[in-house]
């Protein structure tokens, strides 16, 4: 049998990942939001209990979308801004060419409103954090795999941002158990993170 050529491999893998995401956006849509909520709530107690946690100067952290049942991952803010860490949150602005995507910090979750994207964002008057400001980015994921692989809504955000943090960041990636799988489709674009954190488990690739 004749190898696929880089095209056709690539377009395979964009295919596999699209039913992917029907997938697991239906089978996460399909838990009652109760179990989400007791799910979440572990989550975060094993993320709080990592050294890699309690060593960050500075976290940068998601605002789950309640809409698509994200990991529900608020309470870390509050523990962040308790331990007097420095907490910022993701941005995306349209620039001629595309868009900027970075983090902002906030010193309260009050400042974060929706600013033309679906997620909440933090004020753009705030600066820029530059490589080196933040220790630790926990990231949401549609799926994980155990490699540190995350499949996402293909936008390609977070695969273009951790870069510009990680190292000497390091990214941990949050997902429900039901979402860790074997193995993801994965293209040269796609940047593994290094760390899972589900409601179950810890891994460490």
């Amino acid at each position: 049998m004749q190898p696929f050529d880089a095209e056709t491999l690539a377009d395979l893998k964009f295919r596999a990942k699209k039913q992917l995401r029907s997938r697991l956006r239906g089978l996460r849509s399909a838990y009652p939001e109760a179990v989400l909520a007791q799910a979440s709530a572990r989550i975060v107690q094993n993320v709080l209990a990592l050294p890699i946690f309690a060593s960050a100067g500075g976290v940068g952290l998601f605002w789950p979308m309640s809409e698509r049942r994200e990991v529900d991952v608020r309470p870390v803010a509050d523990a962040v801004l308790s331990a007097h860490k420095r907490l910022y949150f993701p941005y995306l602005t349209p620039t001629e060419t595309g868009f900027s995507t970075g983090y902002r910090p906030v010193s309260a979750v009050s400042e974060l409103a929706k600013r033309g994207q679906r997620f909440c964002e933090p004020p753009p008057e705030a600066p820029s954090a530059a490589r080196g400001e933040i220790d630790l980015l926990i990231v949401p994921a549609l799926a994980a795999s155990s490699n540190g692989h995350r499949l996402g809504y293909g936008s390609g955000f977070y695969d273009a941002t951790l870069p510009d943090f990680c190292p000497p960041a390091r990214s941990l990636l949050v997902v429900f158990d039901f979402q860790l799988l074997g193995e993801l489709p994965v293209t040269d674009r796609d940047v593994p993170s290094h760390m899972v954190v589900t409601d179950k488990r810890v891994l460490q690739p």
